[in-house]
């Protein structure tokens, strides 16, 4: 089923656009989606097709700078002044939206890539309004840091290096050569974050390392952490590592690492995505009482 197409105001007189996939019968539970950079919610309808089996409404926006929210190539990884800071303020915005229409059901928060370091932030201040959080393709935002020149827009090609001689220059996001190409021949996929707002997601998305901060997040939020070990984002779970060892210290009590052999970035667009989809609902069950 298509989804159904939603607008909101976000600050700076942008107005964002999100989605809507709804179940054939009543819902019982909500996923909502936070994509990653270069790229949009709307390549997320296979894991939204098989949520919405499942009974679970689900929703997703389009990131300032991204997708139909940009408009144009031209605002390709443009967030914009105080971008980043609105962005995570988006994910609260899009919450609001959803509680307008769905007050009453649990929800999880799903954040991939980029936009698992702005749900990463988001929990810092926020837990109490879902009801659990899975983080796919994610990592230490702060040990990820020094290993990038925040002086030059970022260029998400270089993450490719480790599967040199390449077939593509996005061979990182998956295995699967035909999900490789479809993004490869999206004209809404592949950019960077310009460089005032790479240098601004590094600066804020780092809190969830301060000890003090993490505290925040309640401890009882079921968190999920989702991730192929040969993604080259997490470092060969050098970066991913870090991540749960942070919630746990911080008192959270249900935190779960799922990390696939082999599997690259887009762990939800792998060869072994059937798999993927069937621990993340076995999980959702449990932690959504569905």
């Amino acid at each position: 089923m298509s989804p159904t197409t939603i607008q909101y105001d976000s600050a700076g007189g942008v107005r964002i656009t999100a989605y809507r996939w709804d179940p054939n019968g009543p819902a019982r539970g909500i996923v909502q989606l936070t994509h990653g950079m270069g790229e949009h919610v709307l390549r997320y309808d296979a894991l939204a097709g098989v949520l919405n089996e499942a009974g679970l409404v689900v929703y997703g926006q389009d990131h300032r700078g991204h997708g139909a929210t940009a408009g144009s190539p031209e605002r390709h990884g443009v967030l914009g002044e105080n971008g980043w800071v609105e962005l995570v303020r988006d994910i609260g915005r899009l919450t609001d939206v959803v509680r307008t229409d769905q007050p009453l059901l649990p929800l999880a928060l799903i954040g991939h890539s980029m936009g698992s370091f702005a749900v990463q932030q988001y929990l810092l201040d926020h837990s109490t309004r879902v009801d659990a959080a899975v983080l796919s393709g994610t990592a230490a935002i702060d040990l990820l840091a020094p290993g990038l020149n925040l002086e030059e827009p970022i260029d998400l090609s270089a993450f490719n290096a480790p599967f040199a001689p390449a077939r593509t220059d996005f061979d990182w996001l998956s295995r699967d050569e035909a999900q490789v190409d479809l993004y490869v021949a999206d004209p809404d996929c592949g950019f960077g974050l310009d460089t005032p707002s790479g240098k601004s997601m590094f600066a804020e998305a780092s809190r969830p390392a301060d000890p003090a901060a993490a505290a925040a997040v309640r401890s009882d939020l079921p968190v999920y952490v989702v991730v192929g070990d040969a993604d080259p984002l997490g470092g060969g779970m050098a970066l991913v590592d870090p991540v749960v060892a942070r919630y746990r210290e911080a008192g959270l009590t249900d935190v779960t690492l799922r990390a696939y052999p082999g599997g690259r970035h887009e762990i939800f667009n792998e060869t072994n995505r059937d798999e993927v989809f069937a621990d993340l609902l076995t999980w959702l069950r449990r932690v959504l009482s569905l």
